[in-house]
C-alpha cells in the first residue's frame, strides 16, 4: 500500500512540476545547483523563443537533432546509429534527442545510468505532452550548459559575442550549438580543432533547416 501510495504521490507532483514550468521560467537546475557546490557563479538572462534569433533554434536543430519537429520525443533512428557506433569501441555517443536532454537538464541531475534514463524517458514524454514542440526548445535553448556556469544561449551570447541572442548570425549560432554536448570542454569563442570544425559545418545546415522547414513546428 505504502509502495502505490509513493507511486501516486510521485506522478502527481511530477505531473503538477512539469504543469506549472509550461508557464513560469525554471528557476534552477540540479546542474546549477552542482556548479555553486563546485564553487562556480552561475550565469543566466532568460529569453523568450519569440526573441530568440531564429538561426540558434536552428542551429540546434541541425547539431543535436534534425527529426525534432516529428518526433514524439524520441529518435529511434539516431538511437540505432549511436549504438552501432558505440559498439564500435572508440568515443561513446549518445541519440538524445532535444527533448531527452530537456528532460535531463530541467527536473534530474546529469549522472545516475539507468534509472535516470528511465526518469529522463518518464519526464520526456510528459514534456512532449504537456508543453509541445516550441515550448520545449524555449526551455532548452535557456537551461543548456553553453560554458562553465554559463547557462543558455542568451547568456552564452553575451559571454561570446557581446551581445545578446536576439540577433546572431549562423556563424555565431552554430559556435554555440557546438558547444552544447560538452559544454564544460568547449569554447564558442577561437574555438579550435573540433569544435571549430563543428561549428562551422553546423552554421552551413542552419539554411538547409530553414529552406527545407525542419523548424517548422517553432514558426
Amino acid at each position: 500500500m505504502i509502495i502505490v501510495k509513493t507511486v501516486l504521490w510521485f506522478l502527481l507532483i511530477s505531473i503538477l512540476w512539469v504543469l506549472a514550468y509550461r508557464f513560469i521560467a525554471p528557476p534552477i537546475t540540479f546542474t546549477m545547483v552542482g556548479d555553486m557546490l563546485g564553487g562556480h557563479s552561475v550565469t543566466k538572462a532568460w529569453m523568450p523563443i519569440s526573441r530568440i534569433d531564429p538561426n540558434m533554434a536552428r542551429a540546434a536543430i541541425a547539431g543535436e537533432d534534425s527529426h525534432f519537429c516529428t518526433h514524439s520525443g524520441f529518435d529511434r533512428r539516431a538511437i540505432e546509429q549511436a549504438y552501432q557506433r558505440n559498439a564500435k569501441g572508440g568515443r561513446i555517443r549518445g541519440g538524445s534527442t532535444i527533448s531527452q536532454q530537456t528532460a535531463k537538464n530541467v527536473f534530474l541531475i546529469q549522472g545516475g545510468g539507468y534509472p535516470r534514463k528511465a526518469l529522463e524517458a518518464y519526464f520526456t514524454v510528459l514534456i512532449e505532452q504537456l508543453w509541445g514542440k516550441k515550448r520545449i526548445m524555449e526551455v532548452y535553448l535557456n537551461v543548456a550548459e553553453t560554458g562553465i556556469g554559463t547557462y543558455g544561449v542568451n547568456a552564452g551570447s553575451i559571454r561570446y559575442f557581446n551581445h545578446d541572442a536576439s540577433r546572431m548570425n549562423p556563424a555565431e549560432a552554430g559556435r554555440i550549438a557546438a558547444v552544447l554536448p560538452l559544454p564544460k570542454k568547449r569554447a564558442a569563442i577561437a574555438p579550435r580543432g573540433f569544435t571549430k570544425r563543428h561549428g562551422n559545418s553546423i552554421s552551413r545546415w542552419v539554411g538547409v533547416v530553414r529552406n527545407d522547414g525542419l523548424d517548422a513546428c517553432l514558426r
